[in-house]
């Protein structure tokens, strides 16, 4: 993908693009990808880089969702568990089964949570990643060798999925283009075209790399801007109902030594009735989520003292070395697009189905929902999109279409598995340049060969791109990825034709956005009270 080619492709269309989607997350990038699929023509614009927001964010986990079944919405659970298995086949170099473990303390927890795990099996059927089952004491000790021993009665052992957020999206919007579509990043959405009789016709549209603006001619523009979906519905109707109800999940990285091996713990219950995770992830653990119902919706949210203390407290409980906050590497906020329920009990109680609304302006917009069904969410969008366009009736192919980058045997890349199949070209490019095998520091795996590649064939454009989702070093180990953010400048800066001013700012910029994901010894800021 090249970023400049692709608004040279804006400029020189001459007539109405069959969808504009706006919004480069999970939700979004299906959509192109569908649209493209079938044969249509779509043009995704997104006002940051690909997956910046929410996308990036999650736990990590692609499933079925154990506790959307506790909920009772077992449609949502199968759901979720038949695209589970689909993401498993088309991307099988970011997708991966994940042994679980529920630990038990009490003796009615293996009974009762063993019988919900079996329905669990049973509602995933042929796309299983494998079968409960109990475990004594000793076996639950052997798949986490630092569980907090004291009081443990054995465990139930269940199997889902895992996977690189981030990198997938950045696949799904290479597969997009690969299919056809146009994709364009940092190009933001500032007003709806209309005609006469208030139907929207297109979108007008800024640069933010240029710094000019551009109409974009349409015959169904696409909302799927997640928890900024009020945004754009305002565009359309300032009178609007909102449908988001945002909540922010906060997640702290730990060093691996916290939880060796290859299995994550799921505590059930936690004291304000949240599933919580701890889940190995690359070479840290990743400990998470909370649920604080918020009232913005930054592009950058923030960690609440109340959160962290949340976190590290229950990991404490669970875990026979306690962390502290000194231990944390790196913490990280996603805000959950919710639709609003005036009738649910908080937010951990309002159901993440997907909701398709389209307005009497024609504007449609897609909602809510989960990172494991975007595959689905965008295939029922993108059908009522067409009939609303009035195009052609075709087919979905999406559920036999791997995705850029699938392969079978990534891990024999090492490191680079997750290039998949693009990982011999990048190691073709260390073989013309030994300087590109050089890593970036001492203590992280990252070459300067992927500051090279992201910058050729991934759009990066700033070394947050490159530091956040191209590779995940932000997430893992924020103060290593301050100390590599010169390296990465220079590189992105000799790519894409930069001078050192540039390099300065972008140094500048990134470093002060990494602090963010820093714990100081400075109090953070209180969640706000109900």
């Amino acid at each position: 993908m090249n970023r400049d080619t692709m608004r040279r492709a804006i400029d020189a269309a001459d007539h109405p693009w069959d969808f504009v989607i706006v919004g480069g997350g999970a939700t979004g990038l299906g959509c192109a990808i569908e649209a493209a699929s079938r044969g249509y023509r779509p043009l995704l614009l997104e006002q940051s880089d690909f997956a910046k927001g929410t996308s990036s964010r999650s736990t990590k986990l692609v499933h079925g969702g154990v506790r959307y079944l506790q909920q009772g919405n077992v449609s949502l659970v199968l759901e979720a568990l038949k695209e589970r298995g689909i993401l498993l086949k088309n991307a099988p170099h970011l997708v991966h089964d994940l042994a679980f473990v529920v630990p038990n303390y009490t003796w009615w927890e293996g009974p009762f949570y063993g019988v919900g795990m079996k329905v669990y099996d049973l509602l995933a059927g042929r796309s299983g990643f494998g079968k409960s089952k109990h475990l004594s004491k000793e076996k639950t000790m052997e798949r986490l060798p630092t569980i907090e021993p004291e009081g443990l009665d054995g465990g139930v052992i269940y199997y889902d999925g895992q996977f690189d957020d981030a990198r997938l999206a950045l696949n799904m919007a290479q597969t997009a283009a690969e299919q056809g579509a146009t994709l364009l990043t940092y190009s933001e959405v500032t007003g709806l075209l209309k005609a006469d009789d208030g139907e929207i016709t297109g979108v007008v549209a800024t640069d933010l790399e240029a710094g000019d603006s551009f109409e974009v001619p349409a015959r169904v523009v696409i909302n799927a801007t997640g928890v900024w979906t009020d945004s754009v519905r305002r565009m359309d109707d300032p009178d609007v109902r909102p449908m988001i109800q945002p909540s922010q999940g906060v997640h702290i990285v730990l060093d691996r030594r916290f939880l060796p091996g290859d299995s994550a713990i799921m505590v059930p219950k936690t004291d304000d009735g949240r599933v919580l995770f701890a889940i190995p992830w690359h070479d840290s653990v990743v400990v998470g989520t909370t649920d604080t119902p918020i009232d913005g919706t930054p592009l950058e949210p923030k960690p609440f003292e109340e959160e962290v203390a949340f976190l590290l407290r229950h990991a404490a409980r669970y875990l026979t070395d306690d962390p502290a906050r000194e231990d944390v590497r790196s913490v990280f906020v996603g805000i959950r697009p919710l639709v609003a329920d005036p009738d649910a009990g908080g937010t951990s109680a309002i159901s993440r189905d997907h909701t398709l609304h389209i307005a009497e302006s024609g504007l449609v917009t897609i909602t809510g929902g989960k990172w494991t069904t975007y595959r689905k969410m965008a295939e029922d969008t993108i059908d009522q999109a067409a009939t609303l366009a009035g195009l052609d009736d075709r087919d979905s192919v999406t559920a036999r279409l791997q995705l850029h980058g699938a392969h079978d045997n990534a891990e024999a890349f090492g490191d680079l598995r997750a290039y998949g199949s693009d990982a011999p070209a990048l190691q073709a490019l260390m073989r013309e340049d030994e300087a590109l095998a050089e890593r970036l520091h001492e203590r992280r795996p990252v070459l300067a060969v992927q500051v090279v590649w992201a910058a050729r064939h991934e759009m990066a454009r700033t070394v947050e791109d490159v530091l956040a989702r191209r590779t995940r070093e932000l997430f893992l180990d924020a103060r290593a990825a301050i100390d590599m953010a010169p390296r990465v400048a220079g590189l992105l800066a000799a790519e894409l034709g930069r001078d050192a001013e540039w390099e300065r700012t972008q140094v500048e910029a990134f470093t002060a956005l990494a602090q963010q994901y820093l714990l100081t010894d400075e109090t953070l800021p209180s969640a706000p009270t109900a």
